[in-house]
């Protein structure tokens, strides 16, 4: 079993904020290197972008599985898809996010793929 952390967005767009556009078509690439990882078991997203697009990889509506940070989603092919806030310079200078508050994201995934 694995973990993942990957782009929902393959490019670094202007002002660091992806246009819907832009998510939806990098979605190609993302989909692909999920469906590659015979063995992934937990999902990491970085942020409600990357939380939307996953969950539109499986075709499922976010508003039945609302991103928190902390949040773990157990999608229907049995994925689990854990949420944190994107570790951006904003989120981490403003204290949105901590550096315990990340961890507990990762201890939490560390669990569940039992390593």
């Amino acid at each position: 079993m694995g973990a993942r952390i990957t782009n929902a967005v393959r490019c670094v767009p202007p002002e660091n904020k992806p246009t819907p556009n832009e998510v939806a078509t990098c979605r190609p690439f993302l989909e692909h290197e999920i469906a590659s990882l015979e063995r992934l078991a937990a999902v990491l997203c970085l942020g409600n972008i990357s939380h939307a697009s996953i969950l539109a990889c499986f075709g499922l509506r976010p508003s039945a599985h609302k991103f928190a940070h902390g949040a773990e989603h157990v999608l229907p092919n049995g994925l689990h898809l854990f949420d944190s806030y994107h570790c951006s310079r904003l989120n981490t200078n403003t204290g949105r996010l901590t550096a315990a508050m990340f961890e507990a994201v990762l201890a939490r995934i560390k669990a569940h793929i039992g390593t």
